[in-house]
């Protein structure tokens, strides 16, 4: 009778101990990133495209876990987007400011972050940061943006970068997702793994799979209010005196914009119908061709992430892994008759980002916390069971994953555009957003003087260029206005909520090292701007 005591003791001793050492283990983390993927294309934010159903898989699984309503980015491009998600720090500080960054290779911080912490660590589909990821344990990368069909992808098992790719035949998305699944099957199980499991879709030019060419055919996409009609949106910075820009300023859907980018019109209209068509006509019809190009490639994703969270709960790895989904940045769907992103506005700027871990996280919820992308890295480390390093200028939101507050959190999140006038014909600006304002500053001009304007590989393409144009000051109202209609700014009415966000992103531009001391023109531009 004794024995069979003691043996009962022992078993739960045992069986408490495993509980025990199954609660405090490390979970796996896989970190999913689209490029360009609007917020307002998945289903669970709401808009006017969640009644197509593009994001099934998507919209499961921030029912099973977090969303994060308020997650924004500090600069609306691909590479200082990725920049600052790898090293926790504003541009400035991490030195990639723009598309020709290059991510210096001492400062891949969260991939050497994670390996201290026990980590196998991984980055698959696209990189955009130049220099061999090489903090990562295993690697397979597109080569710059990549091809969408038949892609090649620097294997770090194939030889020296940067001659170590391998070509694969297929849609980049189900490739990546192919990879991936790969790495999981060979991984080194006596580890928790860590992957950056990165799709180049759905980036223009939106070459979706063909599985999809039905996808939405005969469905009418519904159109954005701001598409026509808006004659108290922008300023002279965006529109010029007497709107002696709209030709110029911010590719269109429209035939508004006449300018070129590269060998194709930077309109959709040109683009898809020509000079003839009818405006309105080609505008409404192009329109819908950007759309269902753009959704078909986020379709793909869907599809894609389907077949991996598949394979994660066949081979029982789906409860103890941490999955994030988000996007490098938002884009804009014909709202204000723009395309592409690099806009403070909502739609560019907004990033989706949705966490699922059963283990840790409550199923269902949302937050409004005011999160950016320099605060990615110190969650991540944190939910690995580390503590973010002090040179990550991000903040760690895993007491909100844990239903908690946080205290001492941002009231205002800040914003850069650099490039101006590259690509998509975007003045350089800064500003901030609160949780219900946004405060605007067009300073108008490149960073680079005008004799390294060349160093860039597309600047042939853009001779005769307005090398400035005139600064300006927008504020929105995001309460009352949450499409950003009306400029507010010369409304005596919000004179006391514009100096208080004036104040904040000063103070912001000091805390991060972003006050261009090294760049003196601009300097001057604010200053001398900045209490008109």
């Amino acid at each position: 009778m004794k024995r069979v005591f003691f043996l009962i003791i022992a078993v739960l001793v045992a069986f408490t101990s495993c509980k025990k050492e199954q609660k405090g283990r490390q979970p796996n983390i896989i970190f999913i990133m689209s490029d360009d993927h609007a917020a307002h294309a998945i289903g669970a934010y709401g808009g006017r495209l969640a009644e197509l159903n593009p994001t099934p898989t998507i919209d499961r699984l921030a029912e099973q876990g977090l969303l994060f309503e308020n997650t924004f980015c500090n600069n609306a491009i691909c590479t200082p987007s990725r920049a600052s998600i790898i090293t926790g720090q504003y541009p400035q500080t991490n030195g990639v400011l723009d598309l020709d960054g290059a991510l210096d290779t001492a400062k891949q911080y969260l991939p050497k972050e994670m390996k201290k912490l026990g980590y196998s660590t991984a980055i698959i589909g696209k990189w955009h940061l130049k220099n061999e990821p090489s903090n990562f344990d295993y690697y397979e990368v597109l080569p710059s943006q990549g091809q969408y069909y038949n892609p090649q992808m620097h294997n770090k098992k194939k030889g020296e970068w940067p001659d170590n790719l391998v070509s694969y035949i297929g849609h980049s998305s189900t490739v990546i997702t192919d990879r991936v699944i790969n790495y999981l099957d060979n991984r080194d199980k006596s580890k928790p793994f860590f992957i950056m499991h990165h799709y180049k879709a759905p980036h223009d030019m939106f070459e979706y799979d063909t599985v999809y060419e039905k996808y939405l055919a005969d469905v009418e996409i519904p159109e954005p209010v701001s598409l026509f009609y808006q004659p108290k949106f922008g300023s002279e910075a965006i529109r010029g005196r007497n709107d002696s820009l709209i030709h110029y300023i911010g590719t269109s859907v429209s035939p508004r914009h006449n300018q070129l980018r590269y060998t194709l019109a930077s309109n959709y209209t040109k683009h898809f119908y020509g000079d003839t068509i009818d405006p309105v006509v080609g505008t409404k019809m192009a329109y819908q061709q950007y759309l269902k190009m753009y959704l078909r490639c986020v379709k793909g994703i869907d599809d894609n992430m389907a077949r991996l969270f598949k394979y994660l709960k066949e081979n029982d790895l789906w409860e103890n892994t941490v999955i994030i989904y988000t996007a490098d940045q938002g884009m804009m769907l014909g709202e204000h008759d723009f395309i592409d992103k690099r806009w403070i506005y909502e739609e560019s700027m907004r990033m989706p980002f949705i966490v699922y871990y059963p283990k840790d996280i409550e199923a269902g919820k949302r937050t409004d916390l005011l999160v950016n992308n320099t605060d990615f890295a110190p969650t991540i480390i944190e939910l690995a069971g580390g503590k973010a390093p002090e040179y990550m200028q991000g903040m760690s939101f895993i007491n909100t994953l844990h239903g908690k507050e946080e205290e001492n959190w941002r009231k205002t999140t800040y914003y850069r555009y650099w490039m101006h006038i590259i690509h998509h014909y975007v003045p350089a600006h800064i500003g901030v957003r609160s949780k219900d304002y946004k405060l605007i500053f067009y300073y108008g001009k490149h960073y680079l003087p005008q004799e390294e304007f060349g160093k860039y590989y597309w600047a042939t393409q853009y001779t005769g260029v307005e090398r400035e144009t005139p600064p300006a000051w927008e504020f929105y109202d995001l309460r009352n206005d949450p499409q950003e209609l009306v400029n507010c700014y010369n409304n005596p009415e919000y004179k006391d909520v514009i100096a208080e966000l004036k104040a904040d992103m000063k103070m912001q531009r000091k805390e991060f090292g972003e006050t261009d001391d090294n760049y003196p023109e601009i300097k001057k531009i604010i200053e001398d701007n900045w209490d008109k």
